[in-house]
């Protein structure tokens, strides 16, 4: 009882000095108690010093606690509660890679099936492992990015990477093609890009072997049992970097709280969006002495392009003082409601440009029927500006713009969230100082829905009645417009710096800089 009211003290203690200094971000977080008890406000308050550690370690050098971070990798693996929980996570172990060892002869159809229907490749050599090149004796850096909105968070961590650390490689994988393309255009001349190997013991093993990782950073929350498992062994540590825990995923994985309990002891620093998603981590058996809340990457986003908007006019075909909206990122449900809306919208403001752009590229071609069978013209944004828009609905098609495309427009729908998909990043469109509208299920982005909310930079709509009347009161009032972008813009950049804390962490925990660097 004494030991358990002393840990209470202590968390209390923490809390206080944490809140009247301000700075609880970036700080190890030692006890789920204390945890709940922070606020998110201060949970995410930007920080320009160094991240101060509370936790075990606290005095050691970078060197020392990276290379205890290798230490802890090792061991992980062999902590347990026993043999019975041995066998357990054996056995458990064994039914997934039986699994993907089954999909994996699905696979093998797809890519056949790809290749012949549409003379695409799916990069099967890379997915099973053999990645081509060397890099002689250079130390290599893994970051992992699944998908676009990953990869694009990758960016801003990649290129300081390189610029303080030269010395190293920096290999970025991702799981599906558009991602691989934006880290190809994007990060091509500071990082070699491959495909994220099958989480299956020797496809894992031979792209170990031809990367050579000295560390292992993973983008959001991505858990790949044998990867983390076959690092850990080789004593590479691992990070988990804007790190979140859905409502959804929170509740898997409290089913196998064991399981991934193991699984998590071999990751060596969580660096956590928010105090809620730290809590979450920590509750499913990550070391509170390992989890820091950096804030989200994506707030850090640049959006530096004053002179984007006339450009992109030009680009789309569109004349000067042409009122526009954009709905992005749409899930099939989604753009049958918007159509609605821009149909009606038309009646009032005949010159109005809705530009629809599907959150899945494989969806164009369906969407842009959609638009047809509505009664509008569609015409595709790679046809422009060689065809004539002509009061057309515009469907975007190409990938990686969406973000930079939000500057022209006047007010920005995102998608995900008519629907109970959860939502997406509506922080790009804020950061452009625009108006942004989205709908009641944004449960993947609830602290950035919040904060829009909580500002005035946003506003919540539940179905294609409430769209209407919010895009109505927008067009109609150029005041708001701006009043309510700029709101949204300072509440995001007063939440900026993850990409700095998440730097710190790495420097401290996977790969120390040199003290003149």
């Amino acid at each position: 009882m004494r030991a358990g009211a002393a840990r209470r003290d202590r968390a209390r203690g923490d809390d206080r000095r944490a809140s009247g200094a301000g700075r609880v971000r970036g700080q190890s977080l030692l006890a789920t108690s204390q945890l709940g008890r922070l606020r998110d406000s201060e949970a995410v308050r930007p920080r320009r010093d160094r991240i101060r550690a509370i936790g075990p370690g606290a005095g050691a050098g970078p060197g020392d606690r990276a290379q205890g971070s290798r230490s802890r990798a090792r061991a992980a693996l062999g902590r347990g509660t026993g043999r019975g929980d041995t066998r357990v996570r054996r056995v458990a172990y064994a039914a997934y890679t039986a699994a993907l060892c089954l999909l994996l002869a699905g696979y093998a159809f797809l890519a056949a099936w790809r290749k012949l229907t549409r003379g695409t490749r799916v990069n099967a050599r890379e997915r099973l492992g053999f990645y081509r090149g060397a890099h002689a004796d250079r130390p290599a850096a893994w970051v992992h990015a699944v998908s676009v909105g990953e990869t694009l968070a990758a960016v801003p961590i990649v290129e300081e990477l390189h610029r303080l650390h030269p010395d190293l490689v920096i290999v970025v994988t991702t799981v599906t093609e558009t991602g691989a393309r934006v880290a190809t255009e994007r990060l091509g001349s500071v990082a070699t890009h491959r495909y994220f190997p099958l989480d299956l013991p020797g496809a894992v093993r031979r792209a170990i072997a031809r990367t050579r990782p000295r560390f292992l950073v993973v983008l959001e929350t991505e858990l790949w049992p044998n990867l983390f498992r076959t690092l850990a062994a080789g004593g590479v540590p691992i990070m988990i970097a804007n790190g979140r825990i859905s409502d959804r995923s929170f509740r898997r994985y409290r089913l196998v709280r064991g399981l991934m309990r193991h699984l998590l002891l071999t990751v060596s620093v969580f660096g956590m969006r928010s105090a809620e998603d730290a809590r979450r981590i920590i509750a499913l058996g990550a070391p509170p002495e390992r989890v820091f809340v950096t804030g989200n990457i994506k707030n850090d986003a640049p959006a530096d392009e004053s002179d984007a908007s006339t450009i992109w006019q030009r680009l789309l075909d569109l004349p000067a003082a042409t009122p526009v909206w954009i709905a992005g990122s749409t899930h099939r449900g989604e753009e049958h409601l918007v159509l609605e809306v821009q149909a009606r919208l038309h009646a009032r403001y005949p010159d109005l440009v809705l530009i629809l752009a599907p959150r899945h590229p494989e969806r164009v071609e369906e969407v842009v029927h959609l638009v047809r069978r509505r009664g509008l013209a569609a015409v595709r944004r790679s046809q422009l500006p060689k065809s004539r828009r002509n009061g057309a609905v515009i469907v975007l098609d190409t990938v990686g713009e969406l973000a930079r495309l939000y500057q022209v427009a006047d007010i920005v729908f995102v998608g995900g969230s008519l629907v109970p998909s959860g939502g997406h990043n509506m922080v790009e469109a804020a950061l452009r100082r625009k108006p942004v509208v989205f709908g009641p299920h944004t449960t993947n982005f609830r602290e950035s829905a919040e904060l829009l909310v909580g500002s005035g930079g946003g506003l919540v709509v539940n179905d294609a009645t409430e769209l209407e009347r919010a895009l109505l009161q927008l067009l109609g009032d150029a005041g708001l417009r701006t009043n309510m972008g700029d709101a949204g813009y300072e509440a995001v950049a007063a939440r900026q710096g993850a990409v700095h804390e998440t730097l710190e962490l790495i420097d401290r925990f996977l790969y120390p800089r040199e003290p003149n660097t």
